[in-house]
């Protein structure tokens, strides 16, 4: 896999700074509910998560993830308002990665495993990597490794939000968000190099190049010659000298 590729990949989940940047605003959000309440921690993690997306713009990287990290802290900040508790800032993510872990899971079992489908998207490799077991192997390993990422964020946030802990669900989230990320990233790194290595590149596109043993081009050449040398009608010929026609 070429250094183009993998930055392709990292450049999908807004790079390492990106990870990093998503944690800042439940960083904001838990103490400013504790210290001033919910409406300020609302405040407060909406405008960091602004700031995030401003300074990217400033520094001019790649803007969508940020733009997907503000929405997101949107949609979060809205579920704490409509809830009226702190904990509800979690909900979302936590049910998310419920549908993410099932549909990784899922696809695995249906032998479609998403790792494999959105590599083949992102490298242009299509669907034919379904035809090599051993890349279709590779790509389950790490498309389960996403799903226990998944799951398992989804296992012990979901425990911690019943039982009203508010600032473990933040550790919580901070705990198993990029440093997990970035464990399923290397699982996932080495399933696509493992699975390159096997699938063939595409077939360069060789329409408008002739073969070299074109058997057009070899009967075109034989009648240049026939004709050059006579052998049309029998007659040998001199150079130069070009056969009669009536």
């Amino acid at each position: 896999m070429s250094d183009t590729n993998q930055q392709t990949m990292l450049e999908q989940l807004g790079g390492i700074s990106g990870l990093i940047y998503s944690t800042l605003p439940v960083l904001v959000f838990v103490p400013v509910n504790s210290l001033w309440g919910l409406t300020v921690a609302i405040w407060s993690a909406l405008g960091v998560a602004l700031a995030v997306l401003v300074w990217r713009l400033i520094q001019r990287t790649p803007i969508q993830p940020a733009i997907s990290g503000f929405f997101g802290v949107a949609l979060c900040a809205f579920i704490a308002h409509r809830t009226g508790d702190a904990k509800g800032y979690f909900l979302f993510g936590i049910y998310a990665s419920l549908v993410y872990g099932g549909a990784f899971l899922l696809s695995v079992l249906v032998r479609r495993p998403l790792v494999g489908v959105i590599w083949g998207m992102l490298n242009g490799q299509g669907s034919r990597w379904r035809s090599h077991p051993t890349a279709v192997r590779a790509y389950d390993v790490a498309t389960l490794a996403w799903t226990l990422v998944f799951l398992g964020r989804y296992l012990v946030q979901n425990h911690l939000y019943d039982e009203d802990r508010t600032g473990w669900l933040a550790v919580a989230r901070i705990g198993m968000g990029w440093p997990l990320t970035a464990l399923a990233l290397l699982v996932t790194l080495w399933a696509v190099r493992r699975a390159d290595r096997i699938v063939e590149p595409a077939p360069a596109d060789t329409a408008d190049d002739a073969p070299a043993d074109d058997p057009a081009a070899d009967d075109g050449l034989s009648n240049e010659l026939r004709d050059e040398h006579g052998a049309h009608d029998g007659q040998p010929r001199l150079p130069g000298q070009h056969r009669l026609r009536d």
